[in-house]
């Protein structure tokens, strides 16, 4: 499998994939090793965990640069990432044990009767993970199903396997026995491959599409199945907003990370009344963002991590055009080496455009001016995802009245585009199911026993 650099072109490296027979062994090897695993004081499952946290801290400049080297993201935004990752480390930490622990319900001597609820581990996992933030997204599912005392066959993406086999190296030398957690390396073809083992559980992080295809081959088999899918996420700017502080704000929202964020905001709703002074803003911010190369501690915008979106934007753009939309900037890929896609603002769209339909995962926004705040419920609730939405106001209880209608797994007000390890990551709709971070997101690597203990 070679390994592409989206900023040049060039192969930087030419990894061995994963045959049947291997997946078949990591997957039998993991069976027989997760019973010890589990079976171990959960302190000895909390301290790898430690260490994996301060390797990541030591190495963060190596393994920035890994992540840069095959994904594209700017180098202050894989160090962001990494940075990030401690607060998750710190939350699964420090709540593992009470999640875990054994709860008493009932204790009646009269009867005799006690009644108890145990927590065990589902057994064997799938996580088949993303590359847009491999740390996030991957750590989100094996911290908590290692500390729950899960073994975990990690699948990273395609696009980012160096960094995943960077991590499976941290876990080993953290002290993560390897058939506890074992790099599955390859393409769509590997994945399916190891759908195909009898795993108690399947996580996965990517695409609607592809959601859908792993739900309908896993379909019948009584197994938890998890699925952390895309967006197209809506902030709405009302009309009492001080512009040259949401503007700036929104359109970080929207290009951070080349836009490649299942929360990226991916349209806008502005108040007619302010929506000429906040598109003026929202586009001089855009024409300031620093495109160029990566590696540059400047760089705002990067490649994209994959060749293939930038047609998928060409064309959403073109749609955009032939109904009626206008562009302000950007609209095409740029002369150089490299997945390079210029940052593109659309104006006068409307909802029968792809732009403001389909999942774009890439420096593209379309600004619809609206009416009034049920218009704007209407049109951020119009559409079949449901993962984030964010109002930007000065009036608290304006935003939150707007906010409680959203049918998103998750709301901002006067911020957006960010995740909290104390808080529930999940979706509606076409944006998945299930739960990971927060308490419930170690909750879902365990399965409740109940007890009924009578006594004679």
């Amino acid at each position: 499998m070679k390994v592409v650099n989206p900023a040049t072109g060039e192969i930087i490296a030419d990894l061995p994939s994963d045959t049947s027979v291997y997946v078949a062994l990591k997957a039998e090897k993991a069976r027989e090793a997760q019973a010890a695993w589990a079976g171990l004081p959960l302190e000895r499952r909390l301290e790898p965990v430690r260490r994996f946290g301060r390797l990541l801290e030591e190495q963060r400049d190596r393994l920035a640069r890994i992540l840069v080297s095959e994904v594209g993201k700017p180098v202050a935004q894989a160090g962001n990432e990494l940075q990030g990752m401690q607060a998750r480390i710190d939350f699964f930490l420090e709540n593992a044990r009470s999640v875990m622990a054994e709860e008493r319900k009932l204790d009646d001597p009269a009867q005799k009767l006690r009644e108890k609820i145990t927590h065990e581990p589902l057994g064997v996992i799938a996580n088949i993970s993303a590359w847009n933030y491999p740390y996030y997204v991957g750590s989100n599912v094996f911290l908590p199903a290692l500390l729950a005392g899960n073994a975990v066959l990690y699948k990273p993406s395609e696009f980012a396997s160096l960094t995943g086999l960077a991590i499976a190296g941290l876990l080993k030398e953290a002290g993560v026995p390897v058939a506890v957690f074992t790099p599955i390396i390859g393409d769509g073809g590997v994945g399916a491959e190891l759908l195909r083992q009898p795993v108690d559980g399947v996580f996965f992080t990517g695409s609607y599409a592809t959601g859908k295809r792993i739900a309908g081959a896993v379909a019948g088999r009584m197994i938890k199945v998890q699925m952390e899918l895309g967006g197209k996420d809506p902030v709405y700017v009302c009309d009492d907003v001080d512009v040259a502080a949401a503007a700036p704000a929104v359109a970080d929202g929207a290009f951070y990370n080349c836009g490649q964020s299942c929360c990226a905001v991916e349209r806008v709703y502005v108040h007619e009344k302010i929506a000429q002074p906040f598109i003026e803003a929202f586009v001089a911010t855009v024409r300031g963002f620093r495109v160029g190369d990566p590696l540059d501690p400047e760089t705002y915008i990067g490649p994209l991590a994959r060749n293939e979106q930038r047609a998928m934007l060409e064309g959403q753009v073109a749609d955009a055009l032939r109904k009626g939309a206008r562009l302000l900037c950007g609209g095409k890929r740029i002369d150089r080496k490299g997945y390079y896609f210029e940052p593109t603002v659309l104006v006068d769209v409307n909802s029968s455009m792809d732009v403001m339909r389909e999942e774009s995962f890439g420096p593209i926004i379309g600004i619809q001016a609206v009416r009034d705040d049920p218009e704007a419920e209407f049109l951020m609730n119009d559409t079949e995802y449901g993962l984030t939405a964010g109002v930007y106001s000065k009036d608290r209880e304006r935003a939150e009245r707007i906010l409680a209608k959203m049918r998103t797994g998750t709301v901002y007000w006067n911020c957006c585009d960010r995740v909290s390890p104390r808080l529930p990551w999940s979706g509606r709709g076409h944006s998945g199911l299930g739960t990971t971070l927060s308490t419930y997101g170690i909750q879902a690597f365990l399965q409740p026993k109940a007890w009924h203990l009578r006594g004679t």
